[in-house]
């Protein structure tokens, strides 16, 4: 869906830059050639439910530069998912609205420990949100955080230089509603890409001032106001 001023739904409330911005059906991609992997990626879940099948099929985009993008090769014997950003449960509408959530361009290597663990626990607790009955819509943003006072470990398939692939230290997810008053809350997380031992999701939450600063844009920058920077700077009870 696009609003009216021919931006995508799900950028509202703000879009950070990234080196190309990748327009799904319904979701949007900001995809980093540094780092041959998606910057972030944005959606509003969508709280539909239909006799889709999950696609599963996994493959390139062809929209990036080669040079830039990711293949399959760099994912196969390498012990690491291909990790969804936008959940593939999250787009169940139709057959082509799940079909683009396995493009390459909306995974990243992750831990698989981490991956069919604790990162889906958070999937599977967003959607618990959406679906409440006072929630209108729920907007994500989510992506992979490097941290450069640590080694960044790649995958290397072919042990070139040019073909290898970052694998994030961890990951951020911030999620944004708008319920039925017309109140706008934030929850945002921090994790590990690593086995978690099946800590709580709420060990990770943290202030969405502090996901700014260890990714370097801003959340939700067309928010403004006084409310919005308390609700920044503040950790609001796991969905209240």
């Amino acid at each position: 869906m696009f609003d009216q001023s021919g931006l995508k739904s799900e950028t509202r409330y703000g879009m950070p830059a990234a080196d190309q911005i990748l327009t799904n059906r319904h979701y949007t991609i900001g995809y980093s050639y540094y780092f041959r992997q998606a910057k972030w990626a944005l959606e509003i879940v969508d709280p539909d439910t239909s006799d889709v099948q999950r696609a599963d099929n996994f493959r390139p985009d062809f929209r990036i530069p080669e040079r830039f993008r990711a293949d399959l090769v760099q994912y196969e014997g390498s012990g690491f998912d291909r990790g969804h950003l936008v959940a593939s449960a999250n787009q169940f509408e139709t057959e082509i609205q799940n079909s683009e959530t396995f493009l390459l361009s909306n995974m990243s290597p992750q831990h698989p420990k981490f991956n069919r663990g604790i990162w889906k626990n958070l999937e599977d607790a967003v959607r618990d949100l959406n679906a409440k009955k006072e929630i209108l819509e729920t907007y994500v943003i989510c992506g992979p955080i490097f941290n450069f006072d640590m080694p960044i470990k790649t995958i290397d398939p072919d042990k070139e230089k040019e073909n290898t692939l970052p694998i994030p230290h961890g990951y951020f997810k911030s999620i944004l509603t708008e319920n039925d008053r017309g109140s706008l809350h934030m929850w945002s997380f921090l994790i590990p890409n690593e086995d978690t031992k099946k800590q709580p999701i709420s060990d990770f939450q943290v202030p969405a001032r502090k996901v700014e600063r260890y990714s370097g844009f801003l959340l939700w920058e067309r928010l403004m106001g006084k409310e919005i920077d308390k609700e920044k700077e503040k950790i609001r009870p796991m969905w209240k």
